[in-house]
């Protein structure tokens, strides 16, 4: 199973589970993903979703190893398998129930994406981030940085397609919540989440709900659409060599190591 599911008290602990591809996230990753999600968000018991993964990185981004099909309108194939990976990034931003990710080793190109759709994020100090798309001339899936950070600071991790984005640094800019040592990452995500949990349901889920509600009205959702589409341009024009790319290859596993 490329996901594993775990109910612990009023926690849904969902756990990437292909250690030997850096948990990069293929189709059947993102099919268990939706079914997890499912199960929690139907659960009464479960008032946090924690997602985080197993070996050696929490994941290495999607695994994108695949081009349109002979005959077929790339443009038209693109968008149907990048709407999907959108999809999947914006059910933890959109989840009924608070959302946390717990981040170790690499997190990197979507994956940084899911982790910032996260309600909440910690760290472990080992932990790199980033979205190097542009240094292999692919798109960015969700961008959501522009509507987290200073524009500065986005144009900087996207234009730059810095992989090496040091935890700490990443806590400095806002876009992670608490930095602590390998060995104490879980226990501090649990006991964040278990912080959340013992408040009162109805009020934490509706906070929630008027929170994004925030970021609906000044046009996210929209923008993020919009976006899509210049990602859906650039990966029709791109060619198998150019979506290559450490995220999805060898490369990552070797630079894990």
């Amino acid at each position: 199973m490329s996901v594993a599911y775990d109910e612990v008290g009023p926690l849904a602990i969902l756990s990437l589970d292909r250690p030997d591809k850096l948990n990069a996230i293929n189709p059947a990753m993102i099919e268990a993903l939706h079914a997890a999600l499912d199960r929690a968000e139907a659960s009464a018991e479960v008032r946090v979703i924690l997602l985080r993964g197993e070996g050696r990185a929490f994941s290495a981004g999607f695994d994108l190893d695949v081009d349109a099909p002979a005959g077929a309108d790339p443009e038209a194939f693109w968008r149907e398998e990048l709407q999907k990976d959108l999809n999947i990034i914006m059910r933890f931003w959109e989840s009924p129930k608070v959302t946390l990710s717990a981040v170790h080793g690499y997190c990197l190109g979507s994956a940084m994406e899911m982790a910032l759709a996260c309600d909440l994020t910690v760290a472990s100090t080992d932990a790199r981030f980033g979205i190097p798309e542009v240094s292999f001339g692919s798109g960015i899936v969700a961008m959501l940085l522009p509507w987290l950070a200073p524009a500065k600071l986005a144009k900087e991790l996207l234009l730059t397609a810095d992989k090496q984005v040091l935890a700490a640094r990443m806590e400095s800019l806002g876009l992670v919540n608490r930095v602590v040592p390998v060995d104490d990452l879980l226990a501090a995500a649990v006991a964040l989440a278990e912080q959340v949990a013992g408040n009162d349901a109805s009020a934490v889920k509706l906070t929630k709900q008027a929170i994004n509600e925030s970021y609906r009205i000044m046009g996210m959702r929209e923008a993020l659409a919009r976006a899509l589409e210049f990602d859906v341009e650039i990966e029709a024009s791109a060619t198998r060599a150019q979506r290559a790319d450490i995220l999805h290859t060898d490369q990552a596993n070797k630079e894990a190591k």
